[in-house]
């Protein structure tokens, strides 16, 4: 995730950003047609997964899990969690999922991020809708560049398109990164919840985001 909001990231590193055509979402489908952006690091473009991305997908949700949760080490614990849950079959079944609407960023190398939203999640706390942000991921090379952003203003607008009234989502209360950036985009912290592997129970803060 990227630090602070969408502008700072953009200030900090000078990254130019020219619209070559808006997203837009489609009323009858929900689908969305592909945002394009030029700048420093070349075209990149969002776009609605396809069962094709799975493999993909899978492979920056490893990538990222794994940077998230070890901090000093590779236990043979979580190493088999991460492999067992993030799979090319279990992401393919996603993908096919009406509940489920996932959206990936990519660029001319292939996919840096995606964002999936699930519209049948019931919340840990209470005063939520059952609209999640299941999964955020950028990697981290880049980061910064305004990817998390573009991802997530997509994400809220599809869930506006749904009639949403909110949106929640967790994240590790000790990546303070992540933390920064929902709470820059208009997130507050509602609650707490344990994201747990077995016996094992890990700290999530619980974020909810008000649509207008």
């Amino acid at each position: 995730m990227i630090r602070g909001s969408l502008h700072k990231g953009i200030a900090d590193i000078g990254y130019k950003i020219h619209i070559i055509y808006a997203a837009t979402l489609n009323h009858t489908n929900l689908d969305i047609e592909p945002r394009r952006l030029s700048g420093t690091y070349g075209v990149m473009s969002l776009r609605k997964a396809h069962k094709s991305d799975a493999s993909s997908i899978a492979a920056i949700s490893i990538e990222v899990w794994l940077g998230t949760y070890l901090k000093h080490g590779v236990s043979g614990f979580i190493a088999d969690y991460a492999l067992n849950e993030f799979t090319t079959a279990k992401t393919e079944a996603l993908i096919s999922n009406p509940d489920e609407f996932i959206l990936v960023s990519e660029n001319k190398d292939g996919i840096d991020g995606f964002i999936r939203v699930s519209s049948e999640s019931k919340a840990p706390v209470a005063g939520c809708s059952e609209m999640e942000i299941a999964t955020f991921y950028v990697q981290p090379r880049h980061h910064g560049k305004g990817i998390g952003g573009r991802l997530l203003d997509a994400a809220l607008r599809y869930c506006k398109e749904q009639s949403a009234e909110s949106v929640w989502l967790t994240t590790n209360a000790e990546n303070d990164p992540a933390i920064d950036f929902y709470l820059a985009r208009g997130f507050e912290q509602i609650g707490e919840t344990h994201f747990r592997i077995e016996d094992q129970g890990y700290l999530n803060n619980v974020y909810l985001y008000r649509l207008p």
